[in-house]
């Protein structure tokens, strides 16, 4: 009997704060939308609403706070459901592994303590895809289960829309995909029922069916409602209940199924979305980078110099990067003026985080015990990464003097070159050294005079080779492309072609390339203009490549240094085309490839099918190359604000960006007659990494390599004072190379307790010493695979260090909750 069946009818609204309008108008349909609903409870006592995003009711407290009441009894009523627990829907590939932790500590502690609840559910109905360490970061940020609707069945088959989902390292969240849509037409739900009914393939079975108008708000309407109840009466209708996602989710694993189990990653839905708009995706990963480094600096400022830690600021900035990272901001499907409104918030967050980190730098440095020499100036060069290395420091100077060289602590002359200013006057320069840093620390180097100064050799380049102990790099003369990537150690080449081609792809597909997974047609290739030598010193070489395209034009400059192990590209793209996408291509030469791409907190392997895949901070090829099958090598391409790439066979492509019209969603077709707006049009920098290395990534410290290139080294000139301070430390350290240290802050409740995350890159158990030098504690930590751990220091060092979950709570009362 049809009877036997449930539809659990889920009332809810999907509103985008900006998308086809701006933020403005988004805050006023949330408060529109928000007195719908609850006008709908008073006249309907069975009726539920089902909402997610902390940020739209932090709105509507600020602006309407008589509403805000009005929704707090509902929700201790529990009509009104909180779900998602997250700040905002966010595009679920491009931003950070922190910022998805973010998103729940921020968005889970604000429902707590506004509202008395925390969201159980994870909710991202609208997002284009879904990367594959979700699980993990739900789980231990309170939610047991997850709701999203794309990718659809027609773009990836599941065995049930109803499943176990895991992440690598073995978490699992109860997931449901929503068969259909979301939202529905205002008038009645009949046919839509009908259709989310026929997916009930068990006699007793159950599904969710989601109504209410959405996408610009709405949500359910007095006609939904009596549509629901005068259905419900039918015989040969299943049974329709007013009810929540909780609920469903309740009554699956009560019933005791066995449900089909997806391991990984989620999509493909819009690939285009990967990369839109890089503009909007270089500001949030440098926003996020920025704001991590901040805290981490503050922290230690605070402890080693009495400096303040500003976490309210520091709170209200992540807010403001969260809020952009919005799935229709994020995914540069958005209105152009959104992305206006996108820089200026982007660029409070940034200044904070920029205020923040100088004054933790200076109130260390200004305690440094520093003793006079005449003529000396010191520079203090701060490590923000809980790892220590060499580091390339470049900083602006006034000329050097006769004879001044550059010393460590201790004396030890270091090679420094010279280099352009950035500013074109007279006596300016540009200081370029390598620094050997400590792990969360900083050291104290000095300019002083010498009369029997050191001199070193300079890099080995010509205008189009350039070669250290590590490897060669050779560029053909004519075209700019690389045709030669030699590895000295075993004789690698690497490259089976012409490489860093940039290449580029027609791209007639609307802003979110809807049903396209592969970008292959090839319109034409950057030409070569020059190939030139325009640094050489002890420290670095660099070859300019200068390419042309039509009207557009990309600068690489190839620096390869003495003493580091990679090739670090510095790249301005002029970009003036149209409905086109810019890859620059390498063709591999090794064989038995294996893929592995950086997703936020964790590593996935990717078949090379040519299918376009979000990345994070690195792309690592690995595999034999021919004649040298003994020898497994690879090539990691590091970068510090690209999201997305392919490999198809051999050749690897990292995308550049891509010039759709703005907002463009099919089945529009635009108008000869009108003019609009393109993508990613002018001048925009980035830097990418190329790195060789023997073995595996997991091995090469590839993960470090690519933190380097985004978290990279503060130096500033100090002068000669007395200090308490030596003129080297470290605040923190930890003994395993594949123990990453992502985060150092103080605690959200204000106890000043230190807060670490840590996260084990490498897919490998371990155990783990960590040495917070900073606060004389020290602990061993135990990680499985891929795991995320989070530890509080209590700020009272006789109190027990404990293990949290992502919401700074211990796990034991997480359970408990």
């Amino acid at each position: 009997m049809e009877k036997e069946k449930t539809l659990y009818m889920i009332g809810n609204a999907h509103l985008d704060p900006v998308w086809l309008w701006q933020w403005q108008e988004g805050y006023q349909e949330v408060k529109a939308t928000f007195r719908s609903a609850l006008d709908r409870m008073k006249e309907y006592d069975d009726f539920f609403f089902t909402s997610s995003s902390a940020a739209y009711y932090e709105w509507v407290e600020e602006n309407e706070p008589a509403m805000f009441e009005e929704i707090r009894e509902r929700v201790k009523e529990g009509r009104w459901v909180i779900v998602g627990g997250w700040w905002i829907q966010p595009d679920c590939n491009a931003p950070g592994g922190e910022s998805y932790v973010r998103q729940g500590l921020y968005g889970q502690r604000y429902f707590q303590e506004k509202l008395g609840v925390t969201a159980q559910t994870g909710y991202n109905v609208d997002s284009f895809g879904h990367n594959g360490m979700l699980p993990q970061i739900l789980k231990k940020s309170g939610m047991d289960n997850y709701v999203f609707m794309r990718p659809g069945r027609h773009e990836k088959g599941l065995e049930g829309e109803t499943f176990t989902w895991t992440s690598n390292d073995g978490s699992a969240v109860t997931a449901f995909r929503i068969p259909f849509e979301y939202c529905t037409w205002p008038r009645e739900l009949k046919e839509h029922i009908e259709r989310c009914a026929g997916e009930i393939k068990d006699p007793r079975g159950s599904i969710m069916c989601f109504y209410g108008v959405g996408n610009h708000g709405g949500g359910p309407t007095k006609q939904n409602i009596e549509s629901i109840h005068e259905l419900n009466r039918a015989e040969d209708m299943p049974r329709l209940i007013l009810s929540t996602p909780d609920d469903y989710f309740q009554a699956v694993k009560q019933s005791g199924r066995t449900l089909p189990v997806v391991s990984g990653e989620l999509f493909h839905h819009s690939s285009g979305c990967y990369s839109a708009h890089s503009e909007v995706k270089r500001l949030n990963r440098l926003a996020e980078n920025r704001l991590i480094m901040a805290e981490k600096l503050s922290v230690a400022g605070k402890h080693w110099a009495g400096g303040k830690y500003p976490l309210e600021k520091y709170t209200e900035s992540w807010k403001k990067v969260l809020f952009n990272q919005f799935h229709d901001i994020m995914a540069g499907t958005s209105i152009e003026p959104a992305y206006e409104d996108a820089r200026e918030s982007y660029g409070a967050a940034l200044d904070t985080a920029a205020r923040g980190l100088n004054a933790a730098v200076q109130s260390i440095s200004w305690h440094i015990d520093i003793p006079m020499e005449e003529d000396m100036k010191p520079i203090v060069v701060f490590n923000p990464n809980a790892f220590s290395g060499k580091f390339e420091v470049e900083m602006e100077s006034p000329c050097l003097k006769e004879n001044q060289v550059l010393v460590d602590e201790e004396g030890t002359q270091i090679p420094l070159q010279t280099v352009q200013s950035l500013a074109s006057s007279n006596g300016r320069t540009r200081l370029v050294f390598i620094a050997e840093l400590p792990a969360l620390g900083y050291r104290t180097y000095r300019l002083v005079i010498r009369e029997a100064a050191r001199t070193f050799p300079d890099v080995e380049c010509s205008g189009n080779t350039a070669e250290n102990r590590w490897f060669k790099i050779a560029f053909d003369e004519k075209t700019g492309y690389i045709f030669s990537l030699y590895k000295k150690n075993d004789g690698t080449e690497y490259f089976s072609g012409p490489a860093a081609v940039p290449v580029v792809i027609e791209d007639k597909s609307d802003t979110w390339s809807h049903g396209v997974r592969i970008f292959d047609k090839v319109k034409g290739r950057f030409e070569g203009v020059s190939v030139k030598r325009v640094e050489c010193g002890p420290v670095k070489c660099v070859i300019r490549v200068t390419s042309t395209y039509g009207s557009s034009r990309i600068f690489q400059d190839f620096s390869i240094y003495r003493e580091l192990d990679y090739i670090r590209v510095k790249t301005t793209v002029d970009w003036h085309e149209k409905m086109s996408m810019l890859k620059l291509r390498f063709p591999m030469q090794l064989n038995y490839l294996r893929a592995s791409w950086e997703i936020p907190y964790g590593v996935a392997q990717r078949e090379p099918n040519g299918e376009e895949y979000p990345m994070q901070n690195f792309l690592d090829t690995e595999g034999a190359n021919p004649g040298l099958e003994t020898a497994i090598n690879g090539l990691s391409f590091l970068n510090d604000g690209k999201s997305s790439g392919s490999i198809a066979g051999k050749e690897v492509s990292m995308t550049v960006l891509r010039s759709p019209i703005y907002a463009n969603h099919e089945p529009y077709q635009p108008d000869e007659n009108l003019e609009y707006v393109y993508v990613d049009q002018g001048v925009q920098t980035f830097t990418y990494g190329l790195y060789p290395h023997d073995g595996s990534w997991e091995d090469a410290c590839t993960v470090q390599r690519s933190r380097e290139l985004n978290e990279k080294p503060i130096a500033l000139f100090e002068t000669y004072h007395k200090g308490e301070l030596p003129q080297s430390a470290s605040f923190l350290s930890v003994s395993a190379n594949n123990v990453l240290v992502t985060v150092m802050k103080e605690a959200e409740d204000g106890s000043g307790d230190l807060i670490l995350r840590l996260v084990e890159t490498a897919g490998r158990a371990c155990e783990t010493q960590v040495e917070v030098h900073g606060l004389n504690r020290e602990f061993t930590l135990a990680f499985t695979p891929f795991e995320i751990k989070t530890v509080r220091i209590p700020v009272h060092s006789q109190l027990e260090i404990l293990e949290n979950d992502l919401l700074e709570r211990e796990e034991a009362r997480r359970q408990e909750d």
